[in-house]
């Protein structure tokens, strides 16, 4: 098995950038850490590990309804309702979450990553799960045809919910990213029409996922995930303060999941059955 289809739980030390390029140029960077746990053996490190625990208050936790439907039901049975209606067989799938954890009892997760395996390590399916400050959330399905370990996988689609008021919702995402191995490496570009207004990345090392490791953060980074959306609120400011267009907030539609291209119709239909 190779490096980029390792599922073994970690940290990744990052740094995250966003750089504006239309109207103004606007950039920053972030120091940011994120996990990459496996779905199916969370309560394994709520056992091994002192200052993590899920769905109960420790320095750092992780909390089912912080992702999927939101609604604190297990995480396992969503993830294979969804991969079902998307025509992905979910037997024996693997699936790893990448995402910032709660610190000190508070987590906002603007982008976590799915990663859907089979048994050998072979990727199935890619999901973004989306979240903006409204507490909207929005996941885009994709299935992983044949995934070659050496080269990025990319991804696009239609933006499906407002997420910045300084880009128009009429937008189009193209991901790229390696398989988390012994690093982390994301690329976003958004596009309004053909002009591309913003680039954003993170790019990161692999670290344990030990105790040793959550102090050394603790002492580092005490305020880390306060600091996104804090950062969030900051630069919004800082573009305003230059004049660039406002969008005022759409509210998201009922449906929070798509899958982009035809098959978005064959998912609403199965849905509404």
């Amino acid at each position: 098995m190779s490096e980029t289809s390792d599922m073994s739980p970690c940290i990744y030390l990052s740094r995250v950038m966003h750089k504006r390029l239309a109207p103004v140029s606007h950039r920053f960077v972030y120091r940011v850490f994120s996990f990459y746990l496996d779905l199916d053996r969370i309560d394994d490190l709520d056992r091994r590990l002192r200052l993590f625990s899920r769905n109960r208050w420790n320095l750092f936790s992780f909390w089912d309804r912080d992702h999927g439907p939101r609604d604190g039901s297990p995480l396992r049975p969503w993830i294979d309702n969804l991969l079902s209606r998307a025509g992905i067989k979910p037997d024996s799938l693997k699936v790893s979450l990448l995402c910032f954890p709660r610190l000190l009892g508070y987590a906002f997760n603007p982008l976590s990553i799915w990663f859907c395996r089979s048994a050998p390590g072979e990727l199935r399916a890619v999901i973004y799960e989306v979240r903006n400050t409204f507490g909207e959330h929005h996941h885009y399905v994709f299935r992983v045809q044949s995934a070659n370990s050496d080269e990025p996988l990319e991804h696009s689609c239609a933006k499906q919910m407002y997420v910045s008021p300084f880009i128009d919702e009429e937008a189009t995402y193209h991901f790229r990213l390696h398989p988390p191995g012994e690093k982390l490496v994301i690329q976003i570009r958004e596009y309004e029409g053909t002009d591309e207004v913003l680039i954003a990345t993170q790019i990161g090392e692999r670290a344990p996922l030990s105790d040793g490791w959550l102090a050394r953060l603790l002492i580092i980074h005490p305020f880390m995930t306060s600091k996104v959306i804090a950062g969030i609120h900051w630069q919004a400011f800082r573009l305003w303060r230059r004049g660039v267009e406002f969008h005022s907030h759409t509210p998201a539609e009922a449906a929070s999941v798509s899958l982009p291209g035809k098959e978005i119709e064959q998912y609403e239909e199965a849905s509404s059955a």
